[in-house]
């Protein structure tokens, strides 16, 4: 996997739309690191935070086109909610809103990701099958040996 990254600023918003995001995202092969500064109505700073979303928790990833470039974005989906704590999210969906001069380097970096992703998924192991899976209930009706 390459461990260079490409790093793309977005807006976001909170769920009521009461927060606005401005940020930085990181793509690389490992996942995607947010730095992205809070501000609720505006004007009021929660100061910069930092959040990992890395490959194994990405349910999976779009690029939007929008029109002309202009409302472009990315749209990350999680394994699980947990993935999304602190991170401004609706309904677990991630959505980064693209300035119209990134649009290219979004669309790269969402293509590079899923292969990545690809890639990854083709390196786990196997999953194992239960052990209980392994046996049916036949035996529950054979009759034990006398001595």
């Amino acid at each position: 996997m390459n461990q260079s990254f490409t790093s793309i600023p977005f807006k976001t918003e909170s769920a009521h739309g009461l927060t606005s995001v401005n940020g930085m995202a990181k793509f690389s092969g490992a996942g995607i690191v947010l730095e992205f500064e809070a501000k609720l109505f505006g004007l009021i700073s929660e100061g910069v935070k930092e959040a990992r979303l890395p490959i194994s928790e990405i349910l999976d990833i779009k690029f939007k086109k929008g029109i002309f470039k202009r409302g472009a974005k990315i749209e990350v989906r999680t394994t699980s909610l947990a993935a999304m704590a602190g991170i401004p999210n609706e309904q677990g969906k991630l959505t980064l809103k693209l300035a119209k001069d990134d649009f290219e380097r979004g669309r790269d970096a969402v293509i590079q990701l899923q292969r990545d992703m690809g890639t990854t998924a083709a390196q786990l192991p196997p999953t194992h099958t239960p052990v209980s899976v392994l046996f049916d209930e036949s035996e529950d009706e054979t009759k034990e040996l006398k001595d």
